[in-house]
């Protein structure tokens, strides 16, 4: 069994303290958000269960995603467990940490949650997760996943999640159809995009579909930082947060690239959710789509195949880089009576059919190191070659959590979109507010 924390009035204590340290961080997230957009009983189990229940939160609402979220349904069935659904819609989870702060502060916490990126060891530093350690060993874990992902599971030397899948950010989607029909070839450099970009509108084509939801447009970005100074750089600026970084001519250059491109998107940009601008490729209302790999998962679940109706390449520049994010699950310690359950859900996630199933639904690739890869699409298959040439060529989303903290992500978000909404701010005057932000909120709290 897990290790326990020694002594029911310790245990009260550090969660006493926990949901004050809570509601010290942040106040204003709290809040739920409405109630009709809270969905708790998505669950496809419809089945009596005389055994235990996990009430477990996320936000994977999208059609691909619920595809996925049926292979552990079921797997979990198997055992006599039923999953509670909490499916909180909106993209990037901002909704779902909203109601998972609220649930926590109220006292009823969620059996397990949805967690991506940092966020684990604050949860975790507050002695609210579960530790996995006895899990994670009987599985041998460190020795079958990707060294990135196991050093994201731990959190001063214990497990404290299960991981499910890692997707690939900078891809660049395209409708084959469109290209062929134009003599298009996809493009893999940005005069190249310019060219088709340029070909695309003669033919009265949208080239390429964005929204200007907050998330997906720092998403776009972080793909042009990358594609303009690879992982080394984009590290220093996402992850050690050094102003000397944000002073940097690349990060400018990736602002103006990022208005840039806006020249190649439909006027005005809404915004929309990103299955929706997912459509708009897919139906053949713009010919280019930049998202991260859980598009491919809805593209696949709307009947369109890679290499087939849309094409699946890297964004220009980025062709050796992998930009990440991995999907995982964390379980709330509570009184311990919903363990053996969490246990056995841990162990699910990292069988080798739920990592191909729920991978192959997804359109991520497994955390494993050596995964099935005969079942892997051309897109997954270069996703899991990129990703296995090691940290070197990795690189952490900030939008998606794996870079740096919450309040760190938001404002950089927040100015992000500012800048993309009002083409009269200047692009200078972001990077020195950026600059400003990553001095104020630096880990180490010095200026270079």
């Amino acid at each position: 069994m897990t290790r326990l924390m020694t002594g029911e009035a310790k245990l009260q204590a550090c969660r006493r303290a926990g949901v004050l340290a809570l509601a010290l961080l942040s106040p204003s997230v709290f809040a739920a958000p409405p109630a009709a957009t809270v969905n708790v009983n998505a669950s496809p189990s419809t089945g009596a269960f005389a055994g235990p229940s996990l009430q477990v939160l996320h936000w994977w609402t999208s059609a691909g995603e619920r595809k996925a979220v049926g292979v552990l349904i079921n797997k979990l069935a198997e055992q006599n467990i039923q999953w509670r659904d909490f499916a909180i819609p909106g993209g990037a989870g901002i909704g779902a940490g909203k109601v998972l702060k609220s649930m926590v502060l109220a006292g009823r916490a969620p059996e397990v949650t949805q967690l991506n990126g940092v966020i684990f060891g604050e949860w975790a530093d507050l002695g609210l997760l579960l530790e996995l350690d006895t899990v994670a060993t009987q599985g041998n874990w460190q020795k079958l996943l990707f060294p990135t992902a196991w050093s994201l599971l731990n959190n001063h030397g214990h497990v404290v999640a299960a991981p499910l899948g890692i997707h690939r950010i900078n891809n660049l989607y395209y409708n084959i159809a469109i290209f062929n029909r134009l003599g298009l070839r996809p493009p893999h450099s940005w005069d190249e995009f310019e060219q088709v970009v340029a070909k695309l509108k003669q033919a009265g084509i949208t080239p390429l579909a964005q929204s200007s939801e907050s998330w997906q447009v720092a998403t776009l970005f972080e793909t042009l930082v990358l594609a303009e100074s690879g992982p080394a750089y984009y590290r220093e600026l996402f992850v050690d947060l050094s102003p000397r970084a944000f002073a940097d001519a690349r990060l400018l250059h990736a602002l103006k690239r990022l208005r840039n491109l806006k020249q190649a998107m439909q006027q005005p940009v809404r915004e929309r959710p990103w299955t929706e601008v997912a459509h708009q490729l897919a139906d053949g209302d713009a010919a280019m789509f930049i998202m991260g790999d859980w598009a491919k998962g809805d593209f696949n679940a709307w009947g369109l195949g890679a290499d087939q109706q849309f094409g699946c390449i890297a964004v220009p520049g980025t062709a050796d880089y992998h930009l990440y994010s991995i999907d995982t699950l964390a379980m709330f310690a509570d009184d311990y009576s919903h363990q053996p359950a969490q246990e056995v859900l841990a162990q699910i996630a990292m069988s080798p059919s739920v990592q191909s199933d729920y991978n192959k639904f997804k359109g991520a690739i497994p955390v494993w190191r050596s995964p099935d890869i005969g079942k892997m699409d051309s897109c997954s298959l270069n996703s899991w070659k990129t990703f296995s040439k090691g940290a070197a060529f990795q690189a952490p989303s900030l939008v998606h959590r794996m870079a740096t903290d919450e309040t760190t992500k938001d404002a950089i978000v927040a100015e992000l979109r500012r800048f993309f909404v009002d083409d009269q701010i200047p692009e200078a005057e972001v990077q020195r507010r950026l600059a400003s932000i990553a001095r104020a909120l630096s880990r180490t709290g010095k200026v270079e």
